[in-house]
């Protein structure tokens, strides 16, 4: 009986290929996967991760003024263009 609950408990997540061996559920084998993937992964330190989130906001602080004087600049351009013709 015991041998009866075992296989039924592997059933859902394995199957056995002609050759005998066990094929593992695509399910399983991608979670499996993807946990050995994130362990390989390198982790930045505390540290590291503050002065690279340091960085990504210095940068979009500076492209929003950027953007923001473009803007403007041609709204002053588009304006006086508009106030030539009408």
């Amino acid at each position: 009986m015991a041998k009866a609950e075992q296989s039924r408990r592997t059933r859902g997540s394995t199957q056995r290929t002609r050759g005998g061996r066990r094929k593992e559920n695509a399910v399983v084998r991608y979670f499996r996967q993807t946990y050995a993937e994130l362990r390989k992964v390198r982790w930045p330190t505390r540290r590291e991760l503050t002065n690279l989130s340091v960085i990504v906001l210095a940068v979009t602080a500076a492209m929003s003024a950027f953007l923001g004087v473009v803007d403007w600049l041609s709204s002053l351009l588009f304006g006086f263009l508009i106030g030539l013709t009408g």
